[in-house]
């Protein structure tokens, strides 16, 4: 589960991309808020689950959320001023019956790695999907030994363009946002929606409040980082019980991790993260460079 909000500059009330979102994950498992600094792979990236070919040039230096036992991100922002995140879909076509490839984590962080812009995010994303595929467990294996493959849907922002990915499998669509805009654990793009959303997923109970939830926080203009974190931190968008936006389902699900991001060029970029739940947490504030510095330290560590 997750969510996520964006709020382009004429929007936002401190005229810069506004990208926001919160990490669902099993309750139980370990996020890290860590600095990914620039890298260059000779021939392959080692992702999760597989090799993909290694990026033309030098990878770029990123703040990530990641859980400890992967090697993709929930959310992150790059020196560049670009901000990925993914949510968990369900469509007709199960994933579990797909081969072994890249979770949308993976592709979250080879975005971030790699684009320059939220356009050449998409670009990535798209390409990796078509090549590679989606495939593989999103879980640890020592809390799911089953594993849990899903899909993806993503939002990518930089900051003056945001785009909504909606996928299934290999197949994808996308949506430029026009001004502000939200996705939770269902397809969003109306197109896309109507073909391939699963007519048995509960969005009405578990999805639907969160999500609308996330579109009046976004109405309430001019959109501010404070009316943000008391968005991400609350509990009245429960359909069922447990299932809201900074979300407690004993034994499921709940938020491990949240970060809001102010998107600037040029490693200009504010961000305010946390791990644990957002409602018990404080968020910590950094510039670019006092992550590239080695205070992402401050951000607290949820205790197993």
């Amino acid at each position: 589960m997750c969510d996520i909000l964006v709020a382009l500059p004429a929007a936002s009330a401190i005229g810069a991309t506004l990208f926001a979102k919160n990490s669902d994950r099993p309750p139980a498992e370990q996020q890290v808020v860590e600095w990914s600094p620039e890298r260059a792979d000779e021939r392959v990236t080692r992702c999760t689950h597989i090799e993909v070919a290694a990026g033309r040039t030098a990878t770029l230096a990123s703040v990530l959320s990641r859980p400890q036992w992967c090697w993709g991100a929930e959310h992150g922002v790059n020196e560049a001023g670009v901000a990925a995140g993914n949510t968990t879909v369900y469509t007709t076509l199960d994933p579990r019956g797909a081969p072994v490839g890249l979770t949308g984590m993976d592709l979250v962080r080879l975005a971030l790695e790699r684009a320059t812009s939220a356009a050449a995010a998409v670009e990535v994303v798209t390409e990796h999907i078509e090549r590679y595929g989606q495939g593989g467990s999103g879980h640890d294996p020592a809390l799911v030994p089953a594993g849990r493959p899903y899909w993806s849907s993503f939002l990518v922002a930089d900051p003056a363009t945001a785009f909504v990915i909606d996928t299934s499998g290999r197949e994808w669509a996308v949506e430029q946002v026009d001004d502000v805009r939200a996705i939770s654990n269902r397809t969003t793009i109306p197109a896309f929606d109507a073909a391939h959303r699963h007519p048995r997923q509960p969005v009405e109970g578990l999805v639907d409040p969160r999500w609308h939830a996330s579109q009046r926080a976004l109405a309430n203009r001019p959109v501010t980082v404070d009316g943000v974190q008391r968005h991400l931190r609350s509990h009245d968008s429960c359909g069922d019980e447990g299932w809201s936006v900074c979300m407690h389902v004993d034994g499921v699900e709940c938020t491990t991790a949240s970060m809001i991001a102010a998107l600037r060029p040029r490693g200009e970029s504010t961000i305010w993260a946390l791990t644990g739940h957002p409602c018990e947490q404080e968020y910590v504030e950094l510039s670019f460079a006092e992550a590239a510095g080695g205070e992402l330290s401050r951000v607290r560590r949820r205790a197993v």
